[in-house]
């Protein structure tokens, strides 16, 4: 396998980048009887897979099917053909609905590899023709770190968390209610139980990204794959034809890996590289409040097109509305939920529904071309519900008063004077969307009316679990950013993960999946776990392809 150590490495597959959707095709890679080797920038492995929420959107998995949500491939691939509004090859939609099915089939012959379904976590447009109220995201099972041993020290760390606690998607949404419901309540305890019982018996339990990260990490171990730490991918060795390995720091010094059957580039966006950004991305998000990993800075992009490849979809992202928390910036997604609270631009207006998918709630931001933003909440909702890891009842911490980030104010009209909008027209925002909360209808923008819009809302709102009047003072405002959780575009592929030149053909030997290829998503969003979904199953794609180069069969093919 190995010819000089120090100079040439040589292996039947390459996947760059540690995060899931390399780990999938690694581990696919190696059931298929090839040697594959996964290199890593960072001196931690999982990247942004580690510190997402860690949902994975593929319909039909055994989990869902087990719970009897069964769906026909040709609903899902009808859901997915309307929100992608035709930006999406077919053959692309196809593989994907497909094979996802068979990579979760997969990874369930492995024993560390669990799931659950997050009940009730609606599709994000469950309206749609093919979508689901109920929600088809699965998460892995939380698990104890310590079992990776010392590999345990590599794992991405979440930064996150409090220490010692750890929940699951569904866990977060009940303990948003704990100041309303008796299931919130419960939920609250038993939060407060896992924090003081990892201290009493030492566990070191993870749930969400990191759990999915640290068991692939163990079904690796098991099929022998190695990793390597630290080792960022510096090019790709190429013929002009094909790709054939590429070169990887080791150590300080280069190594030429050889790849028989192929290179997967699994690498990331370019979350943190201002110029990427600068020149992709609409002026309103290229301030970089990213939430992907650091190490995300577009290198496996930028090496795809100095060997040819087409990009898509480079102006887009994972938009996120982001505020700034106690310990850095935090993604707002329940907190738009919350009924008596709203978002208004530099005009003190309201502009969409708060509660709405955060991709789609950017990007009607950006059609406005609306900054700043601010969510304007009353002493109500500060007491019930919590806000940027704020706990209910708690006032926001003085540092962000002092940098200009919340303001608070005995009348709305105050408020708006502090933060720089007309008053007469916040009062009249706020006063318009109070008649609205009081008869359960949102005229303007339709909040509460998709299913989606529930999840995160107050279940004793009777008229309407997304809308409450913004009455009782003081009033706070918090300014809200365009973050994202990684950027959408990237290395454009075709159906067999196969990266394509401009004029559609295809480099041999080199694949990609995850935020380094043009998203399957198009410009929008199917659910919670379309992001960690897709990149699982076209890393798995992509090596059952490689694998058929290997021993000439044809185990995956065009759908």
């Amino acid at each position: 396998m190995t010819q000089d150590t120090q100079r040439e490495y040589e292996v039947d597959f390459l996947v760059v980048g540690s995060g899931a959707g390399g780990m999938v095709a690694a581990l696919t890679a190696a059931r298929e009887g090839l040697k594959p080797l996964i290199v890593e920038k960072a001196s931690t492995f999982g990247g942004s897979s580690a510190i997402s929420g860690g949902g994975i959107w593929v319909p039909n998995n055994p989990t869902l099917r087990r719970a009897g949500m069964v769906d026909s491939p040709e609903s899902v691939k009808r859901y997915l053909e309307v929100i992608t509004e035709g930006r999406v090859p077919p053959s692309r939609i196809d593989s994907y609905v497909s094979h996802g099915p068979a990579m979760m089939e997969f990874l369930e012959t492995s024993p560390h590899l669990r799931f659950h379904w997050v009940k009730g976590y609606s599709d994000y447009h469950p309206e749609a023709e093919g979508g689901r109220a109920e929600g088809r995201c699965v998460e892995a099972n939380s698990i104890d770190t310590r079992k990776l041993g010392a590999a345990e020290a590599s794992l991405h760390p979440n930064g996150r968390s409090l220490t010692g606690l750890w929940y699951s998607t569904s866990d977060a949404h009940r303990t948003a209610m704990a100041k309303r419901t008796w299931r919130g309540r419960r939920a609250a305890l038993i939060a407060i139980w896992r924090v003081k019982s990892n201290v009493i018996r030492h566990r070191h339990m993870a749930a969400l990204g990191r759990a999915l990260v640290a068991r692939l990490w163990l079904a690796l171990q098991d099929a022998g794959v190695p990793i390597w730490l630290d080792a960022p991918m510096t090019e790709l060795i190429s013929d002009g034809r094909s790709v054939q390995g590429a070169v990887v720091m080791r150590e300080g010094q280069p190594v030429r890996v050889r790849a028989h059957y192929g290179v997967l580039i699994a690498s990331g966006g370019f979350d943190h590289n201002p110029e990427m950004r600068a020149a992709y991305l609409p002026s309103g998000g290229r301030a970089d409040f990213s939430l992907g990993a650091a190490e995300n800075t577009g290198d496996g992009i930028k090496a795809g097109t100095t060997v040819g490849a087409d990009l898509g979809l480079m102006d887009d992202a994972w938009w996120m509305p982001t505020a700034a928390g106690p310990a850095g910036n935090v993604m707002l997604v329940a907190e738009r939920g919350i009924p008596s609270q709203i978002i208004v631009n530099q005009h003190g207006q309201r502009f969409t529904n708060e509660a709405g998918p955060y991709v789609n709630f950017v990007h009607d931001q950006f059609a406005g071309g609306f900054s700043p933003l601010w969510c304007v909440m009353d002493s109500r909702a500060r007491k019930r519900y919590p806000f940027a890891k704020t706990p209910p009842g708690r006032e926001f911490p003085r540092e962000l008063y002092d940098r200009g980030l919340v303001y608070q104010a005995p009348a709305l009209a105050d408020l708006a004077s502090r933060i720089g909008v007309p008053p007469e027209s916040l009062v009249a925002t706020v006063d318009r969307y109070n008649r609205f909360a009081r008869a359960g209808v949102d005229e303007d923008f339709g909040r509460g009316k998709s299913a989606y819009d529930h999840y995160w809302g107050d279940p004793t709102m009777k008229k309407n679990p997304a809308l409450d009047q913004i009455i009782k003072p003081p009033f706070y405002a918090v300014r809200v950013e365009t973050g994202d959780l990684g950027t959408k575009g990237g290395l454009v592929c075709d159906e067999l993960s196969r990266v394509l030149r401009p004029d559609g053909s295809v480099i041999e030997g080199l694949y990609a999946t995850g935020n380094s290829s043009a998203s399957v998503m198009g410009n929008d969003y199917s659910g919670a776990g379309a992001t960690l979904g897709p990149s699982m199953v076209f890393g798995y794609v992509a090596a059952k392809h490689a694998s058929a180069q290997h021993d000439g069969t044809a185990s995956v093919s065009p759908v």
